[in-house]
């Protein structure tokens, strides 16, 4: 008994399979191995058993098909062995050896392979598995999702908002809630109010019920669910009895013991185990020689490095600029809205995700102005739920799709960054290049509109620690057409921070007649780097996004006023800093970093800490920024707390004379 198989319903016509049980104890006896190996230090982190409910991971994800996903939580082991029968990569992973399925970079709480999915941060897998569900259902795909959750995890508005959402555009999910009555060290009792049976039944999500007490109909009663998701393509939940006979992970019991020992006495694996010893006799051996066989293959096989995990290295290259004349026809939410319809008519794998996007409303900036008219299945309506519309976007990028998300105010980011930090930057390494999820979130920020404290804010740096995220800002000297344009080639997943002045702005130079004799020159392409340098500059002005107006006012008014030459520099993308050019870009040994937000742990730190560190000699270096202020929506209070024209004339002039 090397594996378990996976199984179609349709092969047993809603019967277990013959070794159901016998499947039930391999998984039960790799878990125990691997408890054991903890015990000898040859595993290490940490681990989460489901010992005790083997059945509901067997009665699920052996009757699925292939074409399904499943998608799973710290209490993972179970239902990856019933999904890909992959023991030898489970026992690898957790022993960190190159073989295991994510190469030891996941450990015991992130696995993928083969349509399955697992992620140890509570609920946030949901809209995860409903997007990509949902990506099947729009390409026409018969397969379905499968999310297993604990009933613990019925306290994180995630899992509601997503079931909001499957309820209303009909996904095919399934949602496993397996009740074994513990969050951890607290009793459910405890926590959660009223019957939790009802909770899903206000959607208009039809729920299933079984036990792993009696396994048998527990696998009638998942077929039958599995069959209606399929059919009838509309979520639905299966709520599961079980009991967890191991601890929350590796030694963390806090049960009383005779609560165990009951729970252990009425398991019915273990029953069966005592009441006929001479039906499992058989495959006890096998197994037991299996999983030993497994462990010592695994032991002797080389541990993951550090190449594996990062991937081979970019070889960089010397910046190479050229001229350019930045003048285009429009405003830029004219230009944005453009490029959103040539893309939308040219890739149809490109989907637009956020609140009021249809007309006729079209985006609270109208970026998404007429999209849904021509393609309205692919600008679904979405209600007010930025975590679950987060995730459903990462879980079509893992499907294929290039989902584009508009968060109406970037300050509302802060209720999607569970799916940023520990869903979509992660997922690259953490499944070792197995998956890939190419969704762009897009952040109108800034202030200057008196929207006040909750809607004016600029919160890249919030972003700019955040790896395995790229993060993207426009500019006024940047077409949208061509940043989109990129972001639809490449494979991380992108913020992109667009200021919400610049909408009705132009992208040009036009309104800017004092740099017609600046040298203008752009690196690379997609999102470029660009320098404004006049001959003999004495200044250099680092800026990027929503800035770069009031930079390049500032910057003619310091050469009318003061006599004070300055070369601007603009960045367009803030995550990963492209040194190379910024280091080229810089040719005055007095630097300014000007940053849309407040200084302290923002772009000005990095931009000047890393021109530090490349060890070049600087009279000065100094950051210009907003005030470390809640932005308030009086005018004239709110243009003394953001960074301005005045501001940075201001700053420099300050600095300037006490070099002088």
């Amino acid at each position: 008994m090397s594996s378990i198989n996976p199984v179609a319903a349709s092969s047993f016509e809603n019967r277990p399979p013959k070794d159901y049980w016998e499947q039930a104890l391999f998984i039960r006896r790799v878990e125990e191995k691997l408890f054991a190996l903890y015990g000898q230090g040859k595993l290490h982190g940490t681990m989460h058993a489901c010992i005790g409910q083997e059945f509901s991971a067997l009665a699920f994800c052996g009757q699925l098909e292939s074409g399904d996903v499943v998608f799973s939580n710290h209490r993972c082991h179970g239902h990856y062995l019933a999904f890909t029968g992959d023991a030898a990569g489970l026992i690898a992973e957790l022993m960190g050896k190159r073989s295991g399925t994510c190469a030891g970079a996941g450990g015991s709480q992130h696995l993928c392979r083969d349509g399955f999915f697992s992620n140890g941060v509570q609920g946030g897998i949901v809209p995860v598995a409903a997007g990509l569900a949902w990506s099947l259902q729009m390409r026409g795909d018969p397969g379905v999702g499968v999310a297993f959750i604990g009933d613990g995890t019925l306290g994180q508005g995630v899992v509601y908002e997503t079931a909001n959402i499957a309820a209303k555009q009909s996904i095919p999910l399934l949602l496993v809630v397996e009740d074994n009555g513990w969050a951890q060290s607290t009793p459910r009792e405890s926590t959660l109010a009223g019957d939790i049976r009802t909770r899903f039944d206000t959607f208009g999500i039809r729920s299933f019920h079984g036990s792993t007490s009696q396994p048998e109909a527990l696998w009638e009663s998942a077929a039958e669910a599995i069959a209606y998701v399929r059919l009838q393509r509309r979520p639905a939940v299966h709520w599961v009895d079980t009991q967890r006979l191991c601890p929350h992970s590796k030694s963390d019991d806090c049960r009383a013991p005779d609560l165990v020992a009951g729970l252990a006495a009425r398991d019915p694996l273990s029953q069966a185990l005592e009441r006929h010893p001479g039906r499992f006799r058989v495959a006890e051996r096998e197994i037991k020689s299996t999983v030993d066989s497994l462990v010592a293959q695994a032991e002797a096989l080389p541990a993951m490095t550090l190449r594996d995990f990062v991937g081979e290295p970019t070889v960089g290259e010397a910046p190479a600029w050229e001229e350019f004349q930045p003048d285009h026809a429009g405003t830029y939410v004219s230009r944005l809205n453009q490029a959103f319809h040539e893309l939308m008519d040219s890739r149809r794998e490109v989907i637009f995700l956020g609140e009021d996007l249809r007309s006729p409303y079209g985006g609270a900036f109208k970026a998404t102005a007429g999209l849904s008219d021509r393609w309205p299945e692919r600008v679904p309506a979405m209600p007010i739920s930025e975590a679950a519309i987060t995730g459903l976007a990462n879980g079509f990028a893992l499907g294929g799709s290039r989902p584009v998300v508009e968060i109406m105010f970037g300050d509302f980011l802060t209720l999607a960054m569970d799916q940023l930090v520990n869903h979509a930057a992660k997922f690259r390494h953490m499944y070792n290049h197995q998956a890939r999820c190419p969704m762009v979130l897009r952040l109108p920020m800034g202030g200057g509109r008196g929207y006040g404290p909750t809607h004016s804010q600029t919160m890249d740096k919030l972003l700019l620690g955040v790896d395995g995220l790229r993060v993207v800002a426009c500019n006024l000297l940047v077409d949208p057409k061509e940043l989109y344009g990129r972001l639809m080639e490449g494979d991380e997943p992108t913020v992109v921070i667009e200021n919400k002045n610049d909408y009705s702005r132009r992208v040009s130079l036009s309104e800017h007649p004092f740099y017609r004799h600046f040298h203008m020159e752009r690196s690379g392409r997609g999102w470029p780097t660009i320098r404004l340098r006049p001959a003999g500059a004495d200044v250099t002005l680092v800026t990027y996004g929503g800035c770069t107006h009031a930079v390049l006012r500032a910057a003619e008014t310091l050469f009318r006023e003061f006599e004070i030459l300055a070369e601007i520099v603009i960045v367009s993308c803030l995550r990963p800093l492209p040194w190379p050019e910024i280091q080229d870009a810089v040719s005055t040994d007095r630097v300014f970093a000007v940053e849309e937000g407040s200084a302290q742990a923002g772009f000005g730190s990095e931009i000047l800490a890393g021109l530090v560190e490349s060890g070049r000699r600087f009279l000065s270096l100094r950051r210009i920024a907003s005030l470390p202020l809640p932005i308030p929506a009086v005018p004239e209070l709110e243009r003394q707390v953001l960074v301005s024209e005045s501001s940075i004339v201001k700053a420099v002039t300050e600095a300037f004379d006490g070099m002088c």
